[in-house]
């Protein structure tokens, strides 16, 4: 049997798998897929898990369940060896095993981007992965908690400050969402209690959040539109958008601005954006800003078995040629590291690697964006579906309605969390499931809590 081995179950890596699955006969074709965890994680929609929206299954698709024809190896690639066409991976158990293949689609994603500011990798989360978001949503409860019972007005404000590092798309919808849900922990806690008073300490002391970017402007690299309609929306709910500020240093008990100012905080998220995962510079191939080089097929060249998409491939992008090009792979530009284009790649990658065993025929990949959305939390959002701009209700529902339309389970589920949420008041409760040490900011596999005793970074 010729056996196709796809490493990572991103969007590019869960597309490609199903594709292939359903292009390929199952008598003659086996597909084997290799990722750390058994689920697909719907990136976009993790902001609603931390700020207690959406329950942490909903935002997670079975593998096992909408890839009935493809073998799921739990596992992180930790080698592959283009010479003897081999994947060498570590269990969850921490035992080391590998994966023969004919075929090879890498498709590992990103990790957290890091910069080299004293303190941050050990005062800073990130917010790839699911166990992050948990992690999060549990301090920030926690924090606030403690906030309201701090005997000093000083502690107080110092635990419900909430510093947010990147005003992306991540980093824009985490300060978003997360307003609204410390707002109404705060809200919950000044409430009266007799005979006691409220549990709130410090009447004049609320959640503060900051949104940090050394860029001129939030959402920086979407539609200039999107950006003042997110600002807006932002600084009318009370986050304080510093854009052309970065931190100089993070500290156990907050951080320092690059103006000079300190910020007193126990919580600092840390969005500056994402890098390749570091196997793709482990492989010895070329790279192009951490991203393996490849055509416009998805090809790796010289190497016809091996393909790559996703956030782990430099893929041209052929609508965007450079000024003065030459025409091929070189004379464009990157496409950008998107759910957008990962998902399409996904596809092209499949139909190339069928086409490369004699099924179907190859084809260059070219997509044309359809435009964003960024949930801003309750009603608000911004969207420009085909370049149209939207904002406020109707962006809203855009915004929702996509997320249902791209994610590839759990509809009925994700719709029904938002219906309970528009009806009744957020739970708001520490679960404790996720400890600080388990989700270092430093990791490859943001999206498995790090076992006592074993290091995964």
């Amino acid at each position: 049997m010729t056996r196709i081995v796809i490493v990572g179950a991103g969007f590019a890596g869960h597309r490609a798998a199903r594709a292939l699955s359903r292009t390929l006969p199952k008598e003659r074709v086996e597909i084997v897929l290799l990722n750390p965890t058994d689920y697909f994680l719907y990136l976009p929609l993790l902001p609603q898990v931390a700020a207690g929206i959406l329950e942490p299954r909903r935002v997670t698709v079975s593998l096992v369940r909408t890839l009935p024809r493809v073998r799921l190896v739990l596992g992180e690639a930790t080698q592959v060896d283009l010479a003897g066409h081999r994947v060498h991976y570590t269990d969850p158990d921490g035992t080391p095993g590998e994966l023969a293949y004919d075929r090879l689609v890498l498709a590992v994603g990103s990790v957290n981007k890091l910069l080299p500011i004293p303190g941050v990798s050990e005062y800073a989360h990130g917010f790839r992965g699911l166990p992050e978001a948990l992690y999060l949503r549990d301090h920030i409860v926690r924090q606030v908690e403690m906030a309201g019972a701090a005997p000093h007005a000083d502690e107080c404000g110092a635990r419900c400050t909430f510093v947010v590092v990147g005003a992306g798309y991540t980093g824009t919808e985490v300060a978003a969402q997360g307003k609204i849900f410390t707002d109404a922990l705060h809200a919950q806690m000044s409430r009266p209690k007799e005979p006691f008073g409220p549990a709130w300490r410090s009447p004049d002391t609320r959640p503060r959040w900051l949104l940090l970017d050394i860029a001129p402007r939030v959402l920086p690299e979407l539609d200039r539109r999107l950006s003042e309609t997110a600002d807006r929306v932002l600084r009318a709910r009370g986050v304080e958008v510093r854009t052309g500020t970065s931190i100089k240093e993070a500290t156990p008990d907050g951080v320092l601005l690059d103006d000079g100012e300190f910020v007193p905080t126990r919580t600092l998220v840390w969005c500056v954006g994402v890098r390749p995962d570091p196997l793709v510079a482990d492989v010895g191939l070329p790279v192009d800003r951490g991203r393996l080089r490849v055509t416009a097929e998805l090809n790796v060249p010289g190497h016809p078995d091996v393909f790559a998409c996703g956030d782990a491939a430099a893929v041209p992008d052929l609508t965007r040629p450079l000024p003065g090009g030459d025409g091929n792979g070189s004379g464009y530009e990157l496409t950008p590291m998107t759910a957008q284009h990962a998902t399409r790649q996904g596809d092209v990658a499949a139909d190339n690697v069928a086409a490369s065993l004699g099924y179907g025929t190859a084809r260059a990949y070219r997509h044309h964006d359809l435009g964003f959305a960024v949930d801003l939390g309750g009603v608000k959002a911004a969207a420009n579906p085909l370049g149209v701009p939207l904002s406020g209700l109707l962006a809203g529902a855009v915004t929702r309605g996509y997320h249902l339309a791209a994610m590839p389970g759990n509809r009925v589920r994700v719709a029904a969390d938002w219906l309970l949420e528009a009806a009744l008041p957020r739970q708001a409760v520490q679960l404790g499931l996720v400890s600080s040490w388990s989700v270092p900011l430093d990791t490859s596999s943001p999206e498995v809590a790090r076992l006592p005793g074993r290091s995964r970074q």
